[in-house]
């Protein structure tokens, strides 16, 4: 069953640490999502105590999917139709939002974590597709009580592209996706999400970060249109991610090979990685991909 949120105002105590359950949540943020929902779904709902569900906006058929693997995986999925017309990242309505207005995508995406109920959570999108083994053995640690609940551990996927010929490859123009945006971690009330005029912006607390595996594929540059189009670049022609398109297609392709060498840490890196834990933090990222 679908639940229908008219409105919504977030304040952190909805987080309510003290009143949560053992065990992981996912939440999922979904526009237009039908190419690969389904298969994100599948591949990851086995791993957690639920996922939590909530679209805005779609015209695909996210809807019907989601209502049909809710009869499916109930009540492990939890699905929501967040009705306030959420402005894309990137745009100039986003920044100009405010944070806590109903319509930014800040108090989208505080509404989806808000609403899991379990003492662990994670981002999942929609184009994820899980690597079995990689997750099971991080949720394994939270389950046992091996991960430490003070960082935020956070994984990557290889974003994947096809060429003219309908091979896959690893695009050298954005070549990972998970930077420190997304990870597993203990659910507080300083776990949040923030404004930036930019985009919306997770906020860990004190909690550092620790690279936690290669953990899933991206699929989000083998959507109908190119990854891009929920951030809607005809009406917002400078956005940041009208040039991140713009790279990706005049961007060279690698194949795994290639990627991993491509990305191994040089001597400058490592040098940078002295003063900066977010380097150092890319830098376990790409050593971790053999």
């Amino acid at each position: 069953m679908t639940q229908t949120i008219e409105s919504y105002q977030f304040t952190p105590d909805l987080l309510a640490p003290a009143q949560r359950l053992p065990g992981v949540s996912a939440f999922m943020r979904i526009r237009n999502g039908a190419d690969f929902l389904e298969a994100s779904i599948r591949t990851h709902i086995a791993f957690y105590d639920e996922i939590v569900a909530v679209y805005n906006q779609c015209t695909d058929a996210t809807p019907e999917i989601l209502a049909r693997l809710a009869q499916e995986f109930s009540p492990k999925l939890r699905v929501f139709h967040y009705l306030p017309h959420v402005s894309p990242p990137g745009s100039e309505r986003h920044a100009a939002t405010p944070g806590d207005a109903p319509a930014s995508m800040v108090t989208y995406s505080n509404f989806a974590l808000a609403t899991t109920r379990h003492q662990w959570a994670v981002k999942l999108d929609d184009d994820h597709l899980a690597i079995p083994d990689a997750v099971a053995r991080m949720v394994g640690d939270i389950r046992a009580g091996r991960a430490n609940d003070r960082v935020m551990h956070c994984f990557s996927g290889l974003n994947l592209v096809r060429d003219g010929r309908g091979a896959l490859h690893v695009p050298a123009a954005s070549a990972v996706s998970g930077k420190g945006d997304i990870g597993y971690f203990r659910v507080t009330e300083q776990t949040r999400f923030t404004h930036d005029p930019r985009f919306e912006r997770f906020a860990r607390g004190d909690f550092p970060r620790y690279f936690a595996g290669w953990l899933y594929w991206h699929l989000k540059f083998l959507k109908a249109g190119g990854g891009f189009a929920n951030y809607d670049l005809a009406d917002n022609p400078n956005s940041r991610y009208a040039r991140r398109q713009a790279r990706l297609q005049a961007g060279a392709l690698w194949g795994l090979d290639a990627a991993r060498k491509a990305l191994a840490p040089g001597p400058m890196r490592r040098a940078r990685a002295l003063l900066d834990s977010k380097e150092r933090l890319g830098i376990a990222r790409d050593l971790a991909l053999g």
